[in-house]
């Protein structure tokens, strides 16, 4: 991370699979960058107008769990209704508890398959500039 205005994420080099080193300045943004980059992976969209929304609720043990819970709900979204999510208000976010909105739309070309969100060496690291994690996706 550069500055006190670090890129969201970037994608890093991973052996076999696709890998995210994702920041946030605080949990929520976090959250958002997180979702953000696995979508950057999956889809180039041609327009961003929302043509589905959805409210998402989870509760896990842990920071991390809740993390793969979240990206692993929006793929399961996105393989049932064929949609790209590109819009995220977090409406409430703990360590344990995340209550979102999400939008997406059906105007995307496809660029890398992401069949899982992974808990291969997740670790969410908290810093003096925010949060940080490298997430692993099988493609």
């Amino acid at each position: 991370m550069t500055g006190s205005t670090p890129k969201p994420f970037e994608e890093v080099e991973h052996v076999a699979d696709a890998a995210l080193k994702v920041y946030g300045r605080d949990w929520s943004e976090f959250l958002v960058n997180a979702a953000h980059g696995m979508f950057s992976l999956m889809a180039d969209c041609q327009d961003t107008q929302a043509s589905r929304q959805h409210e998402i609720a989870l509760r896990a043990t842990d920071r991390e769990t809740l993390l793969v819970d979240w990206l692993s709900e929006l793929l399961y979204l996105h393989e049932m209704e064929n949609v790209v999510y590109t819009g995220f208000e977090i409406l409430e976010a703990s360590p344990c508890a995340l209550r979102a909105i999400v939008k997406g739309t059906d105007r995307w070309q496809p660029q890398t398959a992401v069949k899982a969100v992974t808990f291969n060496d997740l670790h969410i690291e908290r810093t003096p500039q925010g949060y940080t994690a490298t997430i692993v996706f099988d493609t």
